[in-house]
């Protein structure tokens, strides 16, 4: 890597973002095409620095607004990593989030700071600036983690669903199979879920009945 000149003085603060969806039967997580070199062509996490006057939350909010176009979404704060060497620019500090959104109706854009914005299969991710592939790897198993012990899963399915849907969904980012009667059953119980009015059309198979969340709020429940 080619050298840089040092920007900051003293220890900086950034916030970056690792947002998940899945999409197409596979999770993936936004990243953004740098412009600036030394990573030019390369791509990394929404995010940037802390300014004076706002939160690190606040600062995470603003970069998904700004930088990909996302907003009132699943934010939750992370890790901090503060590796010496981990931005060529100088001391920086970075306040690490995950993201969740549901697949549906996503409208991304970027600034002119940055090439491009795209979704990316978690299993088949770019050359990655800065320390970001440590940073998804740490979201990753953190929400694969919390799967386990909350509904947080609300977050990245739609306000309708059904039962199939929501398993796949569990599927695709716990990598394993699960029991289709004994899930059923599971999620039922925790009365998380509620029966709508409607059923699922433009399948192959029979229309299956729908579903929504009674509440979209964060609770810790023992799911798998």
């Amino acid at each position: 890597m080619a050298k840089v000149e040092k920007k900051y003085k003293y220890a900086v603060i950034a916030s970056d973002v690792a947002i998940f969806t899945v999409k197409d039967g596979e999770l993936k997580v936004l990243l953004i095409e740098m412009k600036k070199k030394p990573f030019s062509g390369m791509w990394a996490l929404p995010g940037g620095l802390v300014e004076v006057k706002e939160s690190v939350d606040r600062a995470a909010e603003r970069q998904l607004l700004v930088k990909t176009g996302v907003k009132n979404v699943y934010l939750e704060q992370l890790y901090t990593f503060g590796e010496v060497n981990r931005d060529p620019f100088g001391r920086v500090v970075s306040v690490a989030y995950f993201a969740l959104i549901p697949g549906d109706n996503i409208k991304l854009k970027t600034t002119k700071e940055y090439a491009d914005v795209k979704w990316y299969n978690i299993s088949d991710l770019p050359k990655l600036a800065y320390d970001h592939r440590k940073i998804i790897d740490v979201a990753y198993h953190r929400l694969q983690s919390k799967l386990g012990y909350t509904n947080i899963v609300y977050s990245l399915m739609p306000r309708e669903f059904s039962l199939t849907e929501l398993q796949e969904t569990y599927e695709i980012i716990k990598g394993t199979n699960l029991d289709k009667r004994n899930f059923r059953k599971k999620v039922l119980s925790l009365d998380l879920i509620k029966k709508v009015d409607k059923m699922a059309r433009g399948s192959a198979h029979r229309p299956a009945s729908l579903y929504s969340f009674k509440n979209r709020k964060y609770k810790v429940i023992q799911m798998l």
